[in-house]
C-alpha cells in the first residue's frame, strides 16, 4: 500500500521535485502493507494515511492486523478500522509485542476499559509469541530488527518477508530471511541516518540475503525520483510505490 515517509521534508508549501512530480510512483504515503493469502487478509501497520490507502486500493476486508512498532506513522490510523468493526459486527484481532500493545492502549485509551467510548474502534490485543504463530491457516514468523535502540518486528509469511524502520538486523534474525521469493525492506535515503538503513546499507544486506527479488520501502523524498533511482538499482531490486501489487 504505502511506501514513503515525510522524514526531513517540509509538508506545507513543499516545492521539491518529488511533490511536483507528475509520476504517481513519486507520491509516497506512509508505509504499510496488505497481504491476501487464499482469501485471508492481513494488514501490516495502520498509519495516518490508512483510510485513504484502503479506499484507493479498494480493499474491503481485514481478518487480522500486525503492528511492527508503536511510532505514530505506523499506528495512528487505528481509529479508522471502525468500518470493519461495523461490517463484521465484532472486534478485530491486532497482534504485536507486549510493549507495543501497551502503547496502543495508552494512545487509544477511549477504546479500552470499562469507560470505553461506545463507537470507538474495537480491537482484541494479542501478544505475538517469540516463535512461529498462526493466522488463519498460515504460519507467521516474527523477526526482530533494530530501529536505533528500539526493537521492531518484521514478519515472514511463507517465502515473503516484510521489514520496515530498521538500521540493524542481527545474524540470528538474518538467518530467518533466507530463500525468499520477495523481500520488502526499508531504505530511507542515500545519506546516513541514525535509525534507518541508507540505500547502500540496504543493497549490501540484500546482496547478502540473496532474495529472488527485493522491494525498497519507507522511502523519503530525499531518495529522489522513482525513474532516476530505479536506473541505479541491481536487476532484482525495485523501488516500491503506493498501490504496488505483488503476485507470489
Amino acid at each position: 500500500m504505502g511506501t514513503g515517509t515525510s522524514l526531513g521534508v517540509p509538508i506545507i508549501g513543499c516545492s521539491c521535485e518529488i511533490c511536483n512530480s507528475t509520476n504517481p510512483k513519486d507520491q509516497r504515503r506512509r508505509t504499510s502493507a496488505h497481504i491476501e493469502i487464499d482469501g485471508y487478509h492481513i494488514q501490516i501497520d495502520v498509519g495516518p494515511d490508512f483510510r485513504q490507502q484502503m479506499i484507493t486500493s479498494q480493499i474491503e476486508d481485514i481478518d487480522a492486523i500486525l503492528i511492527t512498532h508503536e511510532h505514530n506513522d505506523h499506528i495512528s490510523g487505528l481509529d479508522d478500522i471502525r468500518p470493519f468493526n461495523f461490517k463484521y459486527k465484532k472486534a478485530l484481532d491486532l497482534y504485536s509485542s507486549p510493549r507495543v500493545l501497551s502503547e496502543i492502549k495508552k494512545n487509544f485509551y477511549y477504546a479500552f476499559g470499562e469507560d470505553r467510548y461506545p463507537s470507538a474502534p474495537r480491537l482484541n490485543l494479542v501478544e505475538i509469541p517469540t516463535d512461529l504463530f498462526t493466522l488463519g491457516s498460515h504460519k507467521i514468523e516474527p523477526i526482530e530488527v533494530m530501529h536505533g535502540n528500539l526493537a521492531v518486528l518484521g514478519f515472514r509469511i511463507e517465502n515473503f518477508a516484510y521489514i520496515t524502520d530498521a538500521n540493524y538486523i542481527s545474524p540470528s534474525s538474518q538467518s530467518k530471511l533466507g530463500n525468499l521469493d520477495a523481500l520488502v525492506i526499508n531504505a530511507l535515503r542515500k545519506e546516513p541516518h541514525p535509525t534507518h538503513f541508507m540505500l547502500d546499507e540496504t543493497l549490501s544486506l540484500i546482496d547478502s540475503l540473496q532474495p529472488k527479488k527485493a522491494y525498497l520501502t519507507h522511502i523519503s523524498h530525499d531518495m529522489g525520483l522513482y525513474d532516476d533511482i530505479s536506473k541505479e538499482l541491481p536487476d532484482n531490486v525495485f523501488l516500491a510505490y503506493d498501490q504496488m501489487e505483488l503476485q507470489l
